[in-house]
């Protein structure tokens, strides 16, 4: 298996593969129960409840995706695709620090400071650290990414 990466790259992508699972599931767990905090993170950002229960049900996918071998890197780029959502939306109407007073809604508290964004970030680049080392299974491009010419 030619394209099969080194053991070292295979356990620091089960690494980063458990990382980005286990955020996306604490995450969507608070979605999926309707914590105050989400609800009011989704007021503002104009997409409560819709968008937050599309949200959760992509990060179940990509967490489900992400745990499975022979669908990581599938899990990968969805877990990739969601987080960018939520990075843009902390650059444009969040914040990277949440000020909850400057967002006027004071049920934002707990979420309060550059917590959620640092996860975000987190699984940002450990989505892409499984993409990077596991590119040769990539669909359509994996053989090209590899150098296997494809």
């Amino acid at each position: 298996m030619a394209n099969t990466p080194a053991k070292p790259l295979i356990v620091t992508s089960w690494v980063l593969q458990i990382i980005a699972a286990v955020i996306l599931g604490q995450t969507l767990f608070f979605k999926l129960t309707g914590a105050g905090e989400t609800k009011a993170l989704f007021d503002v950002l104009g997409a409560e409840p819709m968008g937050r229960y599309a949200t959760a049900v992509m990060e179940l996918i990509a967490v489900v995706l992400l745990l499975m071998p022979r669908t990581v890197v599938y899990g990968a780029m969805l877990s990739a695709g969601v987080i960018s959502g939520a990075i843009m939306a902390h650059l444009t109407r969040l914040g990277v620090s949440i000020d909850p007073a400057a967002l006027g809604d004071p049920r934002l508290e707990p979420l309060a400071g550059p917590s959620l964004f640092a996860m975000a970030v987190i699984v940002l680049v450990s989505s892409l650290g499984i993409l990077a080392i596991r590119r040769a299974s990539i669909p359509v491009v994996g053989p090209r990414l590899a150098g296997g010419g494809g």
